[in-house]
């Protein structure tokens, strides 16, 4: 229970991460170029123009090394984007927290290095989430505060301490400030996803009664096609119907029943995103060639993608700690995203099969369908990012779904495309993961 527990805070904390550097991601660049020149162009201005007591050249080059990446982050493969959430936590705690505090304690406090760790602080305000704030505040003052012990002989300066309630001020109005945008956004979000629930619910009675209608007529169809025909037959005044209305009429029925199959499922995955938090006290050990099956079997696939488009492989399953409802629901988003592009392509299938490897068994999802442009790859999982040619159009949450699932259950899942060629999702739970 306790492994469960960390492994819940350590999620939080990380999903916390990719919301700072989500909020940052149109200034990476600029926040990048303002490391990259900042930090040796200040070493000039404070050891010569207005000399301090203290500079350290080799520092601020690594500084400006350490921010040099984050003005190509575009640029990145694929592999590598997944660590851009943990580069951009070091990077900031070594250029803000820790860079800053250090110089002002080597600096013996003056009030040159007194405004500057000031204005780091007000940047850190600006750039995290009062959680990470407290963090980062914490952890790099610790860490600057032991380097100065190990590198200095002398006491850590007394005016040092005369700032300090300023320091703390400051803290405690961003945390404050932090924390009620933090709420006002959460507010936005559950007032969002209530009313996705109740259009959900909503949209439910009238979707069963023209399923329920489709489905009695069709029933009856034959016994009042049956009729037209004796009438006919036997010289009745009935209005006549041309062959081909006769025979498109089963197949109409039938494509109603199956449109409001395929909305109630839409309906279900909406009902199932809107909700907030997802118990993982609740998650038991689950097959996933068993979860393949119910999504399959449960999804409303025409007869010619189920038998000719999915070409779906059992062998070699393996279990996972979390919930079947939910990962049928991963499914169903990748299944629909999967038809949507290979219908719009006019080409292509679908592949699901799973692999073992000696550190990880993986859920392969892949289809040959249009493919996702590299520009707006490393964006997918985001909540509320949308493409112009998606599916979604302007929704946003199917895939963060996904990665948020995935993850509560311990795994993760990521996506490799090519343009005109594939798309693949590759879902990862490392072998020995804890029941």
């Amino acid at each position: 229970m306790a492994t469960v527990h960390t492994h819940n805070f350590a999620e939080r904390f990380y999903q916390s991460i990719e919301r700072s550097l989500q909020y940052s991601e149109p200034r990476l660049f600029f926040v990048g170029a303002v490391g990259v020149f900042g930090f040796p162009l200040y070493y000039f201005v404070w050891q010569y123009i207005y000399p301090q007591p203290y500079e350290n050249l080799e520092l601020r080059l690594l500084g400006a090394t350490i921010c040099l990446p984050l003005m190509f982050t575009g640029r990145w493969p694929v592999r590598l984007r997944r660590f851009l959430p943990l580069y951009w936590y070091l990077m900031l705690l070594y250029s803000l927290p820790f860079f800053f505090t250090f110089m002002l304690l080597k600096n013996e406090a003056t009030t040159t290095w007194a405004m500057s760790t000031l204005l780091a602080l007000f940047i850190m305000i600006l750039l995290l989430d009062w959680v990470n704030l407290i963090i980062q505040s914490i952890a790099g003052a610790a860490l600057a505060g032991v380097a100065y012990y190990i590198t200095t002989d002398a006491h850590f300066p007394g005016a040092l301490f005369e700032y300090l309630p300023i320091y703390l001020f400051a803290v405690v109005t961003g945390i404050v400030m932090n924390f009620n945008t933090e709420i006002v956004k959460q507010e936005r979000m559950r007032a969002m996803l209530a009313a996705a629930s109740n259009i959900a619910h909503e949209l439910r009675t009238p979707l069963l009664g023209i399923k329920s209608g489709a489905s009695g007529l069709r029933k009856y169809l034959p016994t009042l096609l049956h009729a037209y025909a004796l009438a006919k037959k036997n010289g009745l005044p009935v209005t006549p119907l041309r062959k081909v209305h006769l025979n498109s009429m089963d197949g109409v029925l039938q494509r109603i029943e199956s449109e409001a199959d395929y909305s109630n499922i839409i309906v279900d995955m909406l009902l199932m995103k809107a909700r907030p938090q997802h118990r993982s006290d609740d998650y038991t050990q689950q097959s996933m060639a068993d979860c393949v099956d119910a999504a399959l079997r449960r999804y409303p696939l025409e007869p010619e993608d189920a038998q000719n488009v999915i070409k779906w492989d059992s062998a070699n399953d393996f279990h996972f700690r979390g919930s079947q409802l939910l990962m049928i629901h991963v499914l169903f988003n990748l299944i629909k995203n999967a038809l949507f592009h290979t219908t719009k392509a006019g080409k292509g299938d679908i592949e699901i099969r799973i692999e073992n490897t000696p550190t990880a068994n993986q859920l392969i999802f892949r289809d040959t369908g249009t493919g996702i442009p590299h520009e707006v790859q490393p964006h997918i999982f985001k909540r509320f990012y949308s493409w112009s040619s998606s599916n979604d159009k302007g929704a946003g949450i199917g895939l963060a779904f996904c990665r948020d699932i995935i993850h509560s259950f311990g795994g993760t899942i990521t996506c490799t495309s090519e343009p005109g060629e594939f798309t693949q999702f590759t879902i990862t739970f490392p072998t020995g993961s804890p029941e």
